[in-house]
């Protein structure tokens, strides 16, 4: 190869490897602008109870679980196209108007059709939305040579931007959170006419020769049943913990006004420890190995759960808060990384997708309101106990279930070698 061409493919890498991290940082700070109080603006604003507010979160989920496969599948067997790039540029733009004129009315009107509707924007959007991203930046990492943490790690400073200010904004006025998050969706347009993946040579035709029934095949293996045991006994319940802990975490506090703009302030400076967080994940990760990696993240998260039903006041709620930081970059490479170990890479997005953003969503689909109503009735301490305790059982049945570790990194499966990196 002459040093031309090895100066072009550089780059290239370089150019695409900032337009996704420009791509990621503006995506998540929509997100954090949209979503990450969510939990507040239906028990404040909209004033709905425990149980209404677990409802609408398992519309969400149960929206997202429908299209994950979907999106999975797509994923798969577009490659390095941008279409999936495209449809969420477009969603996110249209944020503002979604929950200003649709979404807000019909939940004071018609909870239930409103629920619908809403999960059906928000799992597109920003649930699987964030998955779907996710896989395909991770699928152009491995093609060019750059690690997807290192890309990732931006998502996380533009979500900790977001959050800085998100508590404050929302005592204003909410709906100047939403119209952010439409801001940074106009934003997001540019940057894909400027990326220009490869879409030909060798993996580009694996992915066209994908089938649907290439997809369906992971449902047949002992391997994905057993990672599905830590997706869906651990990972799903902490997320059902991390939904409503924000009004749980606001309710320390004699003024809930203040306790929100703390919640920003505090999820702002989480944020920005877990981007530095994804910078060293991938060392630890390598260092420790995969399945260990999995189970330490998961670990971290069991005992965040259950020291939020032991300890009260602000600051060691914060402090419990702030493990967040520590699990969330190991979990997400982990979790890449395992895939990449285990299965066939031309069906990476698949098992993403369905194994870990639709199990999520099952999941979650099916505890929100289960765990709403015990927030109504036993308090957030209690249920928090009782999800921590459920949790482990799971956490100690994923040390046998999870496989071991067939080789040391199976990042890279593109035309450069992991020695290029220069991210």
């Amino acid at each position: 190869m002459s040093t031309a061409t090895i100066c072009t493919e550089i780059t290239t890498r370089r150019m695409i490897y900032i337009l996704l991290s420009a791509f990621m940082f503006a995506y998540f700070f929509a997100q954090a602008m949209s979503i990450s109080l969510l939990s507040i603006w239906f028990k404040g604003p909209l004033q709905l109870t425990g149980e209404q507010t677990g409802i609408v979160f398992s519309a969400n989920f149960i929206a997202a679980m429908i299209s994950q496969p979907i999106y999975g599948f797509v994923s798969d067997k577009i490659g390095m196209r941008k279409h999936v790039l495209w449809f969420l540029a477009l969603m996110v733009a249209g944020c503002g108007i979604f929950f200003s004129q649709v979404y807000e009315p019909l939940l004071r009107t018609n909870l239930l059709f409103g629920a619908v509707l809403g999960g059906a924007y928000l799992g597109l959007t920003f649930i699987a939305g964030s998955f779907a991203l996710e896989s395909y930046t991770d699928r152009l990492g491995r093609h060019y040579g750059f690690e997807f943490s290192r890309v990732r790690l931006w998502g996380s400073l533009g979500f900790a931007c977001a959050a800085f200010f998100s508590g404050t904004l929302f005592n204003i006025n909410p709906m100047i959170n939403f119209a952010l998050a439409s801001a940074a969706g106009v934003i997001l347009i540019p940057l894909i006419f400027f990326l220009r993946p490869a879409t030909s040579g060798e993996p580009f035709e694996n992915s066209k020769r994908l089938k649907l029934t290439d997809s369906l095949s992971i449902l047949k293996l002992p391997k994905f049943w057993g990672y599905m045991v830590l997706i869906l006994g651990v990972t799903n319940l902490y997320l059902v913990y991390d939904q409503q802990f924000p009004a749980y975490y606001a309710s320390q506090f004699n003024d809930v006004a203040q306790g929100r703009a703390m919640f920003g302030h505090l999820n702002s400076a989480q944020i920005f420890v877990e981007a530095a967080g994804l910078f060293v994940a991938p060392w630890i990760v390598r260092h420790v190995g995969i399945k260990r990696s999995l189970l330490l993240a998961s670990g971290i998260m069991i005992f965040r759960i259950t020291g939020s039903g032991l300890v009260t006041g602000p600051v060691p709620i914060s402090a419990m808060k702030m493990l967040h930081s520590l699990e969330l970059p190991i979990l997400v490479v982990a979790n890449f990384k395992y895939i990449a170990n285990h299965f066939e890479s031309r069906l990476a997005s698949t098992i993403y997708m369905v194994g870990v953003s639709f199990g999520h969503s099952l999941g979650i689909a099916f505890l929100s309101p289960i765990a709403g109503r015990a927030y109504d009735h036993i308090g957030f301490a209690n249920t928090y106990l009782c999800i921590g305790a459920l949790a482990l059982i799971f956490w100690l049945w994923s040390w046998f279930s999870l496989a071991r570790d067939k080789k040391p990194d199976a990042r890279i499966d593109g035309n450069l070698s992991s020695e290029s990196e220069a991210f």
